[in-house]
């Protein structure tokens, strides 16, 4: 079996659970870490006797593959050294700091015949993956994302820490270029936009509108699509997923009720597609894994992770706009 070596770039909080998972992999090895902060350091070095590595550039130069769990404003330059090593290349979401890091990743990455996967987990929450399987042709997306306040992801807005989430599933779903956005925001906690409500308008006349905030008193991670036929609820926290629709002949699976029309008797089918537990941390990187191995795109692409970034850049405009 070949043996895949894995260099981690950030043992924090996030670095933590990325280690451990792929503690778990099989067909990948992970080769040492490197982590300026000596805290952070002394705890894996001690729990894992792996081996730190005193700068990224040795790291690099011993595996074959990087996944970068370092804050925001290190993943251009460890991508780009990582590129420019011919390394393939997991990292955390946002893409970059700036659009302009970005668009430099996007070109030095096409430059080079090699794997990059940015890290949108929700792409592999088990409530989303249930749909698969399902025509998914949004005409109106609900989202509401609340967390409670958390000082160590304030680095960034709530668009970039939370939003950029459900904009990436969106943006997956809705195969039509943003035609307009509007944008609210307010700082409450932090310096940046700690809460938001964002309307994304669609060439093809959807409509997306997202509301984060990461001071809530509850958790909720909920998604509503309407489209022609069907409603479909996702609550990514409880890992749960509904379809309602009209019932089609030989439709299985279902509870369904009738309903009066003008054309006679129709029938309402909900179904609950089953939800396989999983892990989505380790999902995504056992899918970056094989993309390498069996030579396939990834599934989240550095395009998915740039045009992400761009319209969550396009709502910090907007919101700063308005604040003027």
């Amino acid at each position: 079996m070949i043996m895949l070596k894995i260099g981690i770039f950030g043992v924090g909080h996030l670095g933590k659970f990325h280690l451990n998972n792929w503690q778990e992999i099989e067909g990948a090895t992970v080769i040492g870490f490197f982590d300026p902060n000596d805290e952070h350091a002394k705890q894996i070095t001690e729990k894992y006797g792996l081996k730190r590595f005193d700068d990224a550039s040795t790291l690099m130069d011993e595996c074959d593959a990087v996944d970068i769990v370092a804050p925001t404003i290190y993943h251009y330059e460890l991508c780009e050294l990582a590129l420019r090593k011919s390394k393939h290349v997991f990292v955390e979401k946002p893409l970059a700091n700036t659009m302009e890091e970005a668009r430099r990743l996007v070109k030095l990455s096409k430059e080079n015949n090699l794997k990059f996967q940015v890290g949108h987990v929700e792409r592999f929450n088990p409530a989303f993956l249930a749909l698969k399987d399902y025509k998914l042709a949004p005409r109106f997306v609900e989202v509401h994302r609340l967390a409670q306040f958390n000082p160590r992801g304030t680095d960034v807005s709530v668009i970039l820490d939370l939003m950029i989430h459900d904009i990436d599933i969106v943006l997956s779903m809705v195969k039509s270029n943003v035609s307009y956005i509007s944008a609210n925001g307010v700082a409450v906690l932090s310096d940046t936009p700690d809460i938001a409500n964002v309307r994304i308008e669609f060439d093809d006349g959807c409509v997306a509108n997202l509301t984060s905030s990461r001071i809530s008193m509850k958790k909720m991670r909920k998604m509503r699509i309407f489209q022609k036929d069907a409603y479909i609820g996702i609550d990514f926290l409880e890992k749960k997923t509904e379809v309602i629709k009209l019932n089609a002949p030989g439709d299985k699976n279902v509870f369904t009720f009738d309903i009066e029309s003008v054309e006679g008797k129709k029938t309402i089918a909900i179904a609950n597609p089953p939800v396989t537990d999983g892990n989505a941390i380790k999902a995504e990187l056992v899918a970056f894994k094989d993309a390498i191995l069996n030579n396939t795109q990834t599934h989240v692409t550095i395009m998915d992770g740039f045009e992400a970034m761009d319209v969550a850049h396009k709502i910090l405009e907007k919101i700063a706009s308005a604040q003027h």
